[in-house]
């Protein structure tokens, strides 16, 4: 269905005319579509755990597939982004979840001994088209609601789908646990990306105001504020969705787990991860998103610290209560750097001299032009990591060398949080949405509790 009229900002609308009604129906299609998405963009962190001797592929060339899905699934978040206003929210969901078909049947016929490496590659790389969905579903969602309720939305939109990651390790973990070979996995999932395909067309809709916007977009390029979030965002969801591939399989390079021992720890820290990241769009919405982002960076920095002294001592227990941390903490900035996107570019129209529905308006614009960009950085942040590890264990035989890296680049983003957007408040707290007089100068473009 197409709606002609859509105006999240105004309360009426949004409360008497049915809105909000709609707006949370499209909401939790969405959640499902994206859910299924992040579980074939996850497929092969869990195909790397079946694949023993007899593949003849050793640790660095799993990571090297599991950092090749990644790869095409940050890409694919350009397009994707533009799709929704070129075929509607709705339409384009359809289209995304239908083609979620071909890597899983595609690996489901070549997942056996024998198989030649770069066969493997090949179906690894279209696993990337479920990496896809998320930059769809949430430049999508991001048009339905209004910008109080954004952090939440948003949050849990993200969230519902980053369970995908540890839901087809739990999948993964009883089939191994049932002794059953990688195709009953992939078995499992062909009948729910229909299922997600066949929802959309039924119950989602698209929004006839949205349309690709090349000004917006040649804007969003070129405004500072893109590039800095996208840096801040591979520290956030780059680290998810990178730790989340590589997890299991550092556990059974580095600390000689089984492929069973392995499975029963992999899915604890993206299943926390996920479920947090709309706690951290709601703290955004109340706090500001840049003061919980910098408290993040700085607490992901002292358990970055921890996996190094777990590592350098060989302890299993605080090695692995260390990654957990890590997972939760990355959901949560994941939440509030994302509360942060539309906040910052409100903030910029009001400074510019726009009120109310004009100012929404141009956030709007300029934040949906953003988020396929930020997407698509922020996961190739994921392929950084699995490259980091992959490199360190070829030259120093465990992943010590790549945790301190991650440790420096956790301090790094956390000094440009603070630099650019909390050191020199301009005049307005974008999460409350209540208008105040700056200590900073506008033109300086540094914006306080976005």
């Amino acid at each position: 269905m197409w709606i002609e009229r859509w105006e999240p900002e105004d309360e009426r609308f949004w409360k008497e005319e049915g809105g909000e009604r709609v707006a949370r129906r499209n909401l939790v299609f969405s959640v499902l579509s994206e859910h299924v998405g992040f579980s074939v963009w996850s497929l092969w962190s869990v195909m790397v755990l079946f694949m023993g001797p007899e593949y003849g592929i050793d640790a660095a060339g799993k990571f090297f597939l599991v950092s090749m899905a990644t790869l095409v699934g940050a890409v694919v978040r350009v397009p994707y982004t533009f799709a929704v206003a070129r075929f509607g929210g709705r339409n384009w969901t359809v289209i995304a979840a239908s083609l979620l078909l071909l890597p899983t049947v595609a690996a489901f016929v070549v997942m056996e001994p024998g198989t030649s490496y770069s066969t493997f590659m090949l179906c690894a790389l279209l696993t990337g088209v479920g990496g896809g969905n998320f930059a769809s579903s949430m430049t999508n969602i991001n048009s339905f609601f209004p910008l109080r309720e954004k952090g939440w939305a948003l949050g849990l939109n993200a969230g519902g789908g980053n369970i995908g990651v540890p839901v087809v390790q739990l999948v993964g973990l009883a089939v191994i646990g049932a002794g059953g070979g990688p195709r009953v996995v992939l078995g499992v999932y062909v009948p729910f990306v229909v299922l997600s395909a066949v929802c959309a067309y039924l119950f989602m809709d698209s929004i006839s105001s949205v349309r690709n916007d090349t000004g917006a977009v040649k804007a969003a390029v070129r405004d500072p504020h893109t590039w800095i979030m996208s840096f801040l965002y591979v520290g956030t969801f780059g680290s998810f969705i990178g730790y989340g591939f590589a997890f299991g399989l550092v556990l059974q390079t580095q600390f000689g787990r089984t492929p069973l021992e392995a499975a029963q720890l992999t899915f604890v820290g993206p299943l926390l991860g996920s479920l947090v990241r709309p706690v951290g769009g709601r703290l955004a919405d109340r706090f500001g998103g840049a003061r919980i982002t910098l408290g993040n960076f700085l607490a992901m920095g002292a358990a970055t610290g921890v996996v190094v002294i777990a590592s350098l001592r060989e302890s299993l227990p605080l090695f692995v209560g260390a990654f957990v941390a890590l997972f939760v903490l990355t959901g949560l900035g994941n939440g509030s750097t994302y509360k942060m996107i539309p906040g910052i570019f409100q903030a910029k129209a009001e400074a510019r001299g726009l009120t109310g529905e004009d100012a929404a308006a141009q956030g709007r614009r300029l934040s949906g032009a953003a988020m396929g960009l930020i997407g698509a950085v922020g996961g190739l942040g994921g392929l950084g990591i699995n490259l980091a590890l992959r490199q360190s264990f070829q030259t120093v035989g465990s992943g010590t060398g790549a945790y301190l890296v991650f440790l420096a680049f956790y301090g790094v983003c956390a000094c440009v949080t603070y630099v650019v957007y909390l050191r020199r408040p301009v005049a307005r707290t974008v999460a409350t949405g209540e208008a105040e007089a700056g200590a900073g100068d506008r033109s300086s473009l540094r914006y306080v509790d976005v």
